[in-house]
């Protein structure tokens, strides 16, 4: 029996889309621009995720998106879009932690005691988590202000940290535990396999009052 389940991820500066049958990845697409571009592709990679697939839209079980932390604006459109579908569609809603989701992939490539995603959240703070190896949450999400004294206790063990937060504060902490990796970011291709345990245990959210985990307040900047 297929599980088709749509994965949308828009948290940061990635604009990714995955179809997956159970755990298994069907087609996919993803772009990363600091443009922000999401409200202009995210329709169209959705449709031509589908399409690829050669499956119809009514063949979806259930649609899962990145819930944050991460950039205001991109989680507004990546919820509001997978909202759009599972009220058309009548199908249930996934939410995943878009930090879990790249601790969960990073666990796959690297081996470390602990596993620390980062998105970037502005000057020295970054929003982060810590996660083991089996992707247990061992300290949760946070928006750090990080400095050359930031995660003793947790650099007692090897830690990876990585995601465009890790790459600005590679130069701040100095310790032989602390290992980084650039140019890495969340993508919907790492929601496939969370939002399938999600789907078989119906762990769905109300669709009609979910939101997304913004962490901080929406502060409108001045434009200079």
């Amino acid at each position: 029996m297929s599980s088709y389940i749509l994965n949308i991820e828009t948290s940061t500066k990635a604009c990714s889309v995955a179809l997956f049958n159970g755990d298994k990845l069907l087609s996919f697409r993803e772009q990363v621009t600091d443009k922000f571009s999401h409200s202009e592709k995210l329709s169209l990679y959705i449709s031509e995720v589908v399409k690829e697939a050669d499956i119809s839209f009514s063949q979806l079980k259930a649609v899962a998106v990145s819930m944050g932390p991460g950039s205001y604006t991109g989680l507004r459109i990546g919820v509001s879009s997978a909202k759009g579908l599972c009220y058309a569609l009548d199908i249930p809603l996934i939410a995943i932690s878009t930090l879990k989701s790249m601790a969960y992939e990073m666990s796959r490539i690297e081996k470390a005691d602990l596993y620390c995603p980062m998105i970037d959240a502005r000057r020295m703070e970054v929003y982060s988590a810590f996660y083991d190896a089996e992707n247990n949450m061992i300290r949760k999400i946070c928006a750090d202000i990080i400095d050359k004294d930031s995660y003793k206790k947790e650099l007692s063990n090897k830690v990876i940290f990585f995601g465009d937060g890790a790459e600005k504060i590679h130069s701040t902490i100095n310790n032989k535990n602390a290992f980084f990796i650039s140019n890495f970011h969340p993508s919907a291709r790492f929601l496939g396999a969370l939002a399938y345990n999600k789907f078989l245990a119906s762990d769905f959210e109300d669709t009609a009052y979910f939101e997304p985990y913004y962490l901080k307040d929406f502060v409108l900047g001045k434009k200079n």
